[in-house]
């Protein structure tokens, strides 16, 4: 127990004498590591195993404050050699995270946004068509718009199409009975790339029973990539979205509108979707 304190206030000392902007630079990048790790392991299998790693390094500082001497010997012994153990055991998210550094545009070419806003307007109208349609008639549908993050080998598992975005093709795709029916659509800026897509699976633990293999699959897409993803539900004609993993639902026409601004009109979206969220907040409190 004594020898524990000299070490923390050893640390204390050098985190207020001895800190410099390039350690405070180190801090922030480890930081943000830190968030991006745990982002990627949220609501998956892993964050189980994340938070066992956690309580052995809490024991690991209690047995060294504490002076137990063979319960920290051993859990550090562990640390030290499960490097491998860890990297096997985080394979799934490890490759997860190196698909989408590899897939990213860093660049931030603009592949989503519409030549003008009558054109964007236009895109917007027959998406929203579609998806009224479709729900009326409780037609399943699974639409993604491509992001940042490429989406060719979803879409070379597809049925080519590259044609303009039009309610009546949408509508036809997604007819029941028709050869390119079950499967995604995949929209890159003011195109339909591809039908019949083939999505990976959510492996998400925390995902509704209720929620059939159409909308794990929009939310797999959105876990590995930055797409944005409509969902229809052919059971109840449920309009749903998936983003970043979440599943937004129910959604109303005003709702689509507001994602589908975002998609197209993306060098103002962040603003844009901040005040229509507080709007939408104050909306909801008021009724």
């Amino acid at each position: 127990m004594n020898d524990g304190w000299p070490t923390i206030n050893n640390m204390i000392w050098n985190l207020t004498h001895r800190l410099g902007i390039v350690d405070i630079l180190d801090i922030i990048i480890m930081a943000v590591i830190f968030y991006e790790v745990l982002i990627l392991l949220r609501r998956t299998r892993s964050s189980a195993l994340l938070k066992g790693l956690f309580l052995m390094v809490l024991i690991v500082m209690l047995s060294s404050l504490l002076g137990l001497t063979s319960l920290n010997w051993l859990m550090t012994t562990i640390l030290n050699n499960g490097a491998v153990v860890l990297l096997i055991l985080f394979q799934p998210e490890i490759r997860k995270g190196l698909e989408k550094m590899g897939r990213s545009n860093l660049l931030g070419r603009g592949k989503r946004s519409a030549k003008d806003g009558d054109e964007t307007e236009r895109i917007t109208s027959e998406i929203i068509q579609t998806m009224l349609d479709l729900s009326h008639r409780r037609v399943g549908a699974l639409i993604c718009f491509e992001g940042r993050t490429g989406l060719q080998d979803y879409i070379d598992t597809g049925t080519r199409v590259d044609a303009e975005i039009s309610a009546p093709l949408l509508e036809n795709i997604f007819e029941p009975n028709t050869p390119l029916h079950d499967g995604a659509v995949m929209i890159r800026g003011t195109r339909v790339e591809a039908a019949a897509c083939i999505l990976p699976l959510t492996e998400a633990s925390g995902v509704s029973r209720e929620l059939g293999t159409r909308h794990r699959a929009g939310i797999g897409l959105s876990e590995y990539t930055d797409a944005t993803v409509l969902i229809v539900s052919e059971e109840t004609g449920t309009m749903s979205m998936a983003r970043g993993g979440v599943l937004r639902r129910p959604l109303e026409e005003k709702d689509l509108r507001e994602i589908l601004s975002g998609i197209y009109q993306p060098e103002s979206s962040w603003i844009s979707s901040f005040i229509k969220s507080l709007r939408r907040e104050r909306e909801e409190a008021e009724a």
